[in-house]
């Protein structure tokens, strides 16, 4: 590597606030250095190159090692994420945990619930439970059984353990060892006695009774036998019956043992499901994934019941949700007294959410009713708890205000408080074990960094505790001493850092991801730029520009348009769609511009943004890359007849809406596993934003691009996995059959044979990426040309 190429790599690294771990970038003495192939198809093999982040980070019971999966610098693309751990300490390395290690020490990484006392953590761990002793150090195992255990919580004495086995309550007493079923739920109508017989065979059976003593002897023990029967069973467990069709979804069951909360879920009755053929197969022949329903099929139903113990008596609760049998909902715990237990009640259309809780004689509360015209959502949108002893007091997140933030409430619905406020987003909430305090992932420093702050559960000052800039993913070690903090900047994938729980503490590296070839490449910082849009909104973007590769500007531009929809790319931190990163460096090493856009209906800016694309997708969100394509021109000098677009997924929607609708400002686009008509999409996240197909037909026509194929003139690449069970290939085929009926002519399609929508093979990322390549040096020709 030279000492030019090292000063720009520390200068990046430096940018980012921390140093750059050079042993894993410098050739070690007496080896070549080899120029980075800064080529399509080596930076395609992706994760082989920047590596896997470290991920599922958790803590050991004692705090003292940290488990996370992850996979070593350059592992083959095939292979998939293995158990690592490492210590808590700083310099300390990562080890992987053997199968072994994990089937006979997982319980000591896998998620805990805390006592009331704190000093025992219970863990499921392959469908057992485990105890762990934190303050003598020791771990014992509670269940060793075929049928799994889960969702284990102490009692308010913290002498018993509540779990679940095959959709029943259990406890076991933790120093007798006793266990106990708490709940009898099954399906089916509950039995009835037989009564007697009608019409000629009633008149049998009334003759056989005149006629026959051993007939009325029979009669009389079966008589004594039911009632011997029926006091039994009233001494013991009383089931409880649910529809024949109707399962058991979730269960809240009170620190008391006496109250119980369940959700139920009763299946759709006739829905129709999509069949994706396989021809890439084993067998040679043509085999079928069955996979999801289209949006306004018919949907699975629910309901809430609280069940008083032991009587078993069920009472279905009858929400402020305007339609509970479609409506959804989150069981959110009850308090430590167990007097009361929070749930969030969602309407079945989504445009209003209850956060109300229940007592045990079933009387329902209401603490904050959101509506919203749209739909309900926003970041940390089902986060919600109890915290301190008691009755306790409920916290929750709201985007009420227009953006998500933290709120405190009394079970009564009294005393309501708002403990954070401003133009930015409360992205996640933790509670810290003892109650003190409430950990938040917030971007209030700007909507381009997201970092970890600690503010008393009473309210007052938050307290910021990461200070580099970029993304921080963190979780506060059981002990509140330490933080694992996965990390990430701009031109750095996320790694595991140590740092103490405290304001500005130093942050200490454990994980190295990228592999040292792709560490010995200068990538760029891409500025940030905000957009003047038609409306007068200024829209964040990432530009990249020739002169940050060292090349000189062709005159041309191009356009990628993230996926998803409502997702955050643009920031300090390292981007969700990794390839694209590297691909739009390479395109301004050719003397493309390139500009990203968190177009309206992107993460991360309050709820206007994220509602602006509501019964109009490729509205508000295509002005905005229009509104791009006109910055170009005016603000960086490209040449209007030179500016391409591309994007996968929801950006291969909005590259075949530009292209269909705003054909002066785009010349050439590649849509890559696009949505191409609405209707075909899936129910949860289409009827969202364009409510039902057979509800409101304007709002689907004027948002799928199939409707509009008919204003095509410039050239369209369209790519597509013939596997993906998210946006069908079907899609694809009848946007296909559309421009053949249609005679258009500028367009071609590459189909992927083994790939899904998130494509794995390097073979296919390359092809794909080498033929958006060459659609833009084709049709982007030198400044004086006509469109």
């Amino acid at each position: 590597m030279s000492k030019t190429t090292l000063r720009r790599v520390s200068a990046a690294m430096n940018a980012a606030g921390f140093t750059l771990l050079l042993a894993y970038a410098v050739p070690a003495a007496g080896q070549v250095s080899k120029p980075f192939d800064f080529s399509i198809k080596n930076i395609m093999r992706g994760p082989e190159l920047y590596g896997r982040q470290p991920d599922n980070v958790r803590w050991s019971a004692d705090s003292r090692w940290i488990y996370f999966t992850w996979l070593e610098p350059g592992t083959d693309w095939r292979e998939t994420p293995k158990q690592f751990r490492v210590r808590a300490v700083p310099g300390a390395k990562p080890e992987r945990v053997s199968i072994q290690q994990v089937d006979s020490t997982g319980y000591r990484f896998a998620p805990s619930e805390r006592s009331h006392n704190g000093r025992y953590s219970v863990v499921e761990f392959n469908g057992d439970l485990f105890i762990n002793d934190l303050t003598a150090g020791t771990i014992r195992r509670l269940t060793q059984t075929v049928e799994a255990e889960h969702s284990p919580q102490f009692s308010a004495n913290d002498r018993e353990i509540f779990f679940v086995r095959s959709n029943n309550i259990y406890s076991i007493d933790l120093s007798s060892g006793f266990l106990r079923q708490v709940t009898d739920i099954r399906q089916g109508p509950a039995p009835t006695d037989s009564s007697r017989a009608q019409g000629q065979r009633g008149r049998l059976e009334q003759q056989q009774r005149d006629l026959f003593e051993s007939v009325r002897d029979r009669i009389r023990a079966d008589s004594i036998a039911r009632l011997d029967r029926l006091q039994r069973d009233s001494l013991g467990l009383r089931p409880v019956y649910v529809q024949s069709t109707e399962q058991v979804s979730d269960f809240s069951i009170s620190p008391t043992g006496t109250s119980l909360l369940i959700t139920t879920r009763t299946p759709a009755s006739g829905p129709r499901t999509t069949d994706i053929p396989q021809y890439i197969t084993r067998t040679g022949y043509t085999e079928e994934l069955r996979v999801r329903t289209k949006v306004g099929d018919t949907e699975q139903r629910g309901r809430v019941a609280l069940i008083t113990l032991p009587s078993a008596t069920i009472t279905w609760l009858k929400t402020f949700s305007a339609d509970t049998t479609t409506g959804g909902f989150d069981l959110l715990g009850w308090n430590d007294a167990g007097t009361r237990a929070l749930i969030y009640a969602y309407t079945g259309d989504n445009k209003m959410r209850f956060l109300q809780t229940v007592d045990p004689k079933g009387k329902l509360t209401t603490l904050e009713t959101a509506r919203d015209t749209a739909w309900i959502g926003g970041p940390c949108s089902e986060c919600g708890g109890w915290y301190g002893g008691g009755a306790g007091r409920v916290w929750y997140v709201s985007e009420v205000d227009g953006f998500s933030h933290l709120y405190t409430i009394a079970p009564d619905g009294t005393r309501k408080q708002q403990l954070t406020k401003g133009r930015w987003e409360v992205r996640d909430v933790a509670l810290s074990p003892d109650d003190r305090w409430f950990y938040l992932t917030t971007n209030q420093v700007s909507p381009f960094e997201q970092h970890l702050y600690r503010l008393p559960t009473p309210g007052g000052t938050m307290e910021k505790i990461t200070t580099k800039t970029g993304k921080h993913t963190a979780v506060v070690s059981p002990d509140g001493l330490l933080v694992a903090d996965v990390y990430s900047y701009v031109n750095r994938p996320p790694d595991l850092f140590l740092l103490n729980d405290r304001p500005g503490a130093e942050m200490s590296q454990l994980t190295v991801s990228p592999s040292a070839e792709w560490l010995s490449f200068a990538w760029i910082v891409p500025e940030i730029v905000m957009i003047p849009a038609s409306d007068g909104v200024q829209v964040p973007a990432h530009i990249y520009k020739p002169s940050d590769m060292h090349a000189q500007p062709n005159g041309a531009a191009v356009i990628f348009v993230h996926g998803a929809g409502y997702l955050h790319n643009v920031g300090n931190f390292w981007s969700e769609y990794p390839r694209e990163y590297m691909f739009n460096q390479f395109l301004a090493s050719k003397g493309y511009t390139v500009v990203d856009l968190d177009y309206r209906g992107s993460d991360g800016y309050g709820r206007d943004w994220r509602t602006a694309i509501y019964r109009h997708m490729g509205g508000r969100d295509l002005q905005d890359q229009v509104d791009a394509s006109k910055y170009l021109v005016q603000s960086v000098g490209v040449d209007p007849k030179r500016i391409g677009i591309y994007g996968g997924s929801y950006g291969g929607f909005i590259t075949l809406m530009a292209l269909f609708t705003e054909s002066p400002h785009f010349r050439a686009g590649a849509a890559l596993r696009s949505v191409t008509d609405w209707a075909h999409y899936n129910q949860g996240y289409t009827s969202n934003i364009l409510n039902l197909p057979q509800n409101d037909t304007l709002a689907y026509r004027q948002s799928s691009p199939i409707y509009y194929a008919q204003g095509l003139q410039d050239p369209l690449l369209m790519a597509h996995g013939m596997v993906d069970t998210n946006v069908h290939f079907q899609d694809i085929v009848r946007l296909t059959q559309r421009f053949i009926e249609l005679g258009k002519t500028r367009w071609e399609l590459a189909a992927y044979p083994v790939e899904d929508h998130a494509f794995v093979r390097p073979s296919s990322w390359a092809d794909e990426y080498r033929r958006i390549y060459e659609l833009f040096e084709r049709y982007l020709p030198a400044r004086n040309s006509s469109k």
